[in-house]
């Protein structure tokens, strides 16, 4: 794995290939430094955004080396500027947001990067939690390791207070309810323990807000301290707190690449899976599955009878309002 060293300055400069295929409008955006995807697409809809002179639309796709895209009249150019990467051991009670809230002085993780231009941040973490944070003002890159359908790694150390059994890392292992949904298999694995408290390494591929927290407290063990060590196989090494690190190519390649410990516990997971039968499956989901109150059916409102405006008789056929019967009429045989 790619471990960062002592902090230096060395950059480097991303080279554009021509691609054949077209690309979403919000995408070549994103790259152009211009936001992320989604303030992108608001400035494709406040109509900023044409191609080849006509006004662009949602979806829409363009080849920056064929196409002319402009945004407020302005030619958009990729390779306008250098790609960056920093790598950021965040500490404790600093914000990974780029502003503040207001009222509140806690540092941000943007404020302590000496650079200028705008940058997004990978891999959030609470004010509580610590470890490796990239910044970049790649948007492509940004939106690849953030979106959970990338399936990109963060490897975090855990310290909790108890010793989790063998079923509850079982549960976190292959997922737990949190607000209606359940969470996505990761790798739990015991480091160390201590009379009073265990160490866990946790590999995942998705990132709810303070999900490893919520699930440590809701199984019984809740975090004493939380530590992200690794982006896909890029390491924190010794990067000491508060200090950031300019990336190399070396190691953005190493951030792309997940975890081969989390990819042979997906492996097995799978195999685990399959060799069950249908019915243990089953059985498995529904006694994991949180168990919904039924709602109380409102009784049947019994509608009061209406009286009759007919006189009530006795009889059938003897009533005197009822009409006689008719015999058939008799044909004569022919």
């Amino acid at each position: 794995m790619s471990d960062l060293a002592q902090p230096h300055s060395v950059g480097m400069t991303h080279k554009q290939k021509a691609s054949p295929m077209k690309e979403r409008i919000q995408k070549l955006l994103a790259r152009a430094n211009y936001g992320s995807r989604r303030a992108s697409e608001q400035i494709i809809l406040e109509g900023r955004v044409t191609v080849n002179g006509k006004r662009a639309t949602l979806g829409d796709q363009a080849d920056p080396e064929v196409d002319d895209v402009r945004v407020d009249g302005e030619r958009l150019r990729l390779n306008r500027f250098k790609l960056r990467y920093f790598a950021f051991n965040k500490p404790k009670n600093v914000l990974s947001t780029n502003e503040a809230p207001p009222g509140d002085e806690r540092p941000t993780v943007r404020s302590l990067l000496p650079v200028d231009g705008h940058y997004f941040t990978i891999g959030r973490l609470d004010a509580e939690s610590e470890g490796l944070i990239v910044m970049t003002n790649d948007g492509d890159i940004a939106h690849k390791l953030t979106h959970p359908s990338f399936q990109h790694t963060k490897t975090y150390k855990v310290t909790v207070y108890g010793h989790p059994s063998e079923e509850a890392l079982r549960q976190w292992q292959e997922g737990v309810w949190i607000d209606g949904k359940r969470t996505a298999p990761c790798l739990v694995r015991v480091m160390e323990k201590s009379p009073q408290m265990t160490t866990l390494r946790v590999i995942m591929t998705e990132g709810r807000k303070r999900q490893i927290r919520q699930i440590a407290s809701q199984l019984g063990y809740p975090v004493n301290r939380l530590v992200r060590t690794h982006i896909g196989q890029l390491a924190l090494g010794t990067l000491a707190r508060g200090e950031w690190v300019e990336l190399t190519e070396e190691d953005v390649s190493a951030m792309l690449m997940p975890s081969p410990e989390f990819k042979a516990f997906k492996r097995a997971l799978r195999r685990r899976r399959f060799s069950r039968s249908p019915q243990e499956t089953a059985a498995k989901e529904n006694a994991a599955a949180p168990q919904v109150a039924a709602t109380p059916q409102r009784p049947k409102r019994k509608l009061p009878l209406r009286p009759s405006s007919r006189p009530q008789h006795s009889g059938g056929r003897n009533r005197p309002d009822s009409p006689k019967r008719r015999s058939p009429s008799k044909r004569p045989g022919r």
